[in-house]
C-alpha cells in the first residue's frame, strides 16, 4: 500500500483531499505545518494557528488517519520571511505564497515526508498532475485545475520535475462547490470554513503590520504624475533588433520629482506596491489614484489617476537567466528562439496571448495586448493550453 503524508492546513480543501486519498486506497498521514511563532503581528487576539491546527486535528480524527504537527517555523523564517524583506527593501513585490510552495511544502515539508516513509505528498491545491512518455522517460504535467474560478496551478509555478513526481493533488477534478459538498456530507468541522487569507501558513496577518516589523516607517511624498506626461507622448516604432524592440517595450520609465505633483505624504515607499490604490489617503482627485511607481531609495511613490493612466500598462516584461524556471526542461528554449503561449502576471487573472524570445541574458515575454501594473518581484507564469510549462520573477 503506498503511503500518502497530507498537509492538512485545518481548511476545507485539504480536508478533502484526506477524504479521497482515503477512499483510493492509500495509506494516509495527517501533518499540520507550524510555520509562525511571533504573535505580535497577527491581526486580532485570536491565535490563527492554533484554530488550524485544531481543526486539522479533528478532521484527521474522523476520517481515522494519524495526524502530527511539525514546527518549521525557523525554515520558514530563514527562506520566506527573510527573502520577503529582502525583497520589499530593494523596492520589489514578492509572492510569497509561489515562495512558500517551492521552499516549504515542496522542499522542507517533502524531505520530512518521505523520511516518514511517505511516497507521496498530496496538498489541497486546484490543480492537477499529468503524466507523459518522452524517450521512454516520465515527463510530468503541472495542468490548471478543472474548477476554473479556483485554479491554483500559479502558486504551484516553481516546482520542478523532481518535487511534481513526488506530487499528488486530490481535489484537482473538483470545483470548491463540490469539496463543500462533499465535507458537508462527511460533517467535517472545516466544510463551512472561509477559505484562509493572509500569508501562506501564517494566518491573518496584515502585510504593512508585519513589514513594519523590519522595515522602519519612514516620511516621504506621494507624487501624481498627469496621464499628459511627455515621457508617455514619445512612442518609438523603429529598432535595429527584435531584441531592441522587447527591451524598450519592458523597459522602467524613470520618473523624477518634476514628473508631477506633490500630492500628499506617505510612511514608507517599501510598503506599497504597483498598482495599488488603497491606503494613499490623498483625496480630492477627479478619479482614484493608482500606484504607477515607488522610488525606495528616495523614498518616493508616483502616482497616476484612475485605472487607464498610461504608467500603469506594459507590453512585454523580461525574466533574467537566474530567475528562469521551466517545469517542463524538454521544452526550454534555445536562444533565438520564440514560443506562442498563454501567460499571466498574477493569480487569478484570465491568460492572455503572449509570445516568448529567449536572448542571451534571458528570456523577454511579449503580450499581445497591454498588462496593467506589471510587478517587479512578481511572477509570471505560462500556459500551452491548460499545461504550465514554466515561470519566472519579473526583473
Amino acid at each position: 500500500m503506498k503511503r500518502v503524508i497530507i498537509g492538512l492546513s485545518g481548511g476545507v480543501d485539504s480536508s478533502v483531499a484526506a477524504y479521497l486519498l482515503k477512499e483510493q486506497g492509500y495509506e494516509v498521514i495527517g501533518l499540520f505545518m507550524k510555520n509562525w511563532h511571533d504573535d505580535s503581528v497577527t491581526i486580532s487576539n485570536e491565535c490563527p494557528w492554533l484554530d488550524d491546527s485544531n481543526d486539522a486535528m479533528l478532521v484527521a480524527e474522523k476520517l481515522g488517519i494519524p495526524f502530527q504537527t511539525v514546527d518549521l517555523s525557523e525554515q520558514y523564517k530563514e527562506r520566506i520571511v527573510d527573502y520577503m524583506f529582502d525583497e520589499y527593501k530593494k523596492g520589489r513585490t514578492p509572492n510569497p505564497d509561489v515562495l512558500c510552495n517551492r521552499e516549504i511544502k515542496f522542499d522542507v515539508f517533502m524531505k520530512i515526508a518521505l523520511e516518514l516513509g511517505a511516497d507521496y505528498v498530496a496538498t489541497g491545491h486546484y490543480c492537477r498532475k499529468g503524466t507523459i512518455q518522452k524517450d521512454s522517460k516520465d515527463v510530468y504535467q503541472l495542468l490548471a485545475g478543472a474548477d476554473n474560478n479556483k485554479d491554483q496551478s500559479y502558486f504551484l509555478c516553481q516546482l520542478s520535475q523532481e518535487q511534481l513526481s513526488k506530487a499528488l493533488f486530490p481535489i484537482g477534478e473538483l470545483t470548491k462547490p463540490e469539496v463543500r459538498a462533499i465535507a458537508t456530507k462527511l460533517d467535517l468541522v472545516t466544510a463551512e470554513k472561509k477559505d484562509s487569507q493572509g500569508l501562506c501558513f501564517i494566518g491573518k496577518v496584515k502585510l504593512p503590520d508585519f513589514l513594519q516589523q523590519q522595515l522602519k516607517p519612514k516620511e516621504g511624498v506621494i507624487v501624481e504624475v498627469p496621464s499628459e506626461q511627455d515621457i508617455y507622448n514619445y512612442i518609438q516604432t523603429e529598432f535595429n533588433s527584435e531584441e531592441e524592440k522587447l527591451e524598450y517595450l519592458s523597459r522602467k520609465i524613470e520618473y523624477k520629482m518634476d514628473s508631477g505633483k506633490i500630492v500628499g505624504k506617505h510612511q514608507g515607499a517599501h510598503y506599497f506596491t504597483k498598482g495599488q490604490r488603497k491606503g494613499l489617503g490623498v483625496g480630492g482627485t477627479v478619479e482614484p489614484l493608482f500606484v504607477i511607481d515607488t522610488d525606495v531609495d528616495d523614498n518616493v511613490i508616483y502616482t497616476g489617476q484612475g485605472k487607464t493612466h498610461p504608467g500603469l500598462y506594459k507590453k512585454a516584461l523580461f525574466v533574467s537567466n537566474e530567475e528562469l524556471h521551466w517545469i517542463r526542461e524538454d521544452l526550454e528554449l534555445q536562444i533565438d528562439a520564440t514560443m506562442q503561449v498563454k501567460a499571466r502576471i498574477r493569480y487569478r487573472q484570465t491568460l492572455e496571448n503572449a509570445t516568448l524570445h529567449k536572448v542571451n541574458s534571458g528570456l523577454y515575454v511579449e503580450f499581445e495586448n497591454f498588462q496593467s501594473a506589471i510587478t517587479e518581484g512578481q511572477f509570471v507564469a505560462w500556459y500551452l493550453n491548460d499545461e504550465l510549462i514554466g515561470s519566472g520573477v519579473i526583473s
